[in-house]
């Protein structure tokens, strides 16, 4: 599956003026890289691939519509699947793009 454009097109409006941002594919979807973190992806898996303080994961995946991400086979800390129906609003997203930049912002530049 391919990532949704639209989706893609709504982040960079959030990210709109970020600071040393760039963009890149990968993970089947497209990345959005702050300083050289990966804060947020629209995600091939449809929704958002986001990037958090692993020690906020549990609180976060306790929102429905939202779990841990899993690369080959193994759930991981710090990394979240954000379904398409929790970032239907403007609103909606730019709060779950906020959890990755908030955490990014805290890694020294990659």
């Amino acid at each position: 599956m391919a990532y949704d454009a639209e989706l893609a097109d709504r982040i960079r409006d959030v990210l709109q003026g970020e600071p040393d941002l760039t963009e890149k594919r990968m993970f089947g979807g497209l990345a959005f890289l702050v300083r050289g973190h990966l804060a947020v992806s629209a995600s091939g898996r449809g929704g958002l691939l986001l990037r958090v303080d692993p020690a906020l994961t549990d609180s976060l995946v306790a929102a429905p519509h939202v779990r841990r991400f899993e690369m080959r086979g193994r759930e991981m800390d710090g990394w979240l699947h954000v379904d398409d129906e929790v970032v239907r609003t403007d609103e909606q997203l730019a709060r779950w793009v906020g959890h990755g930049l908030d955490y990014v912002r805290t890694l020294p530049t990659g």
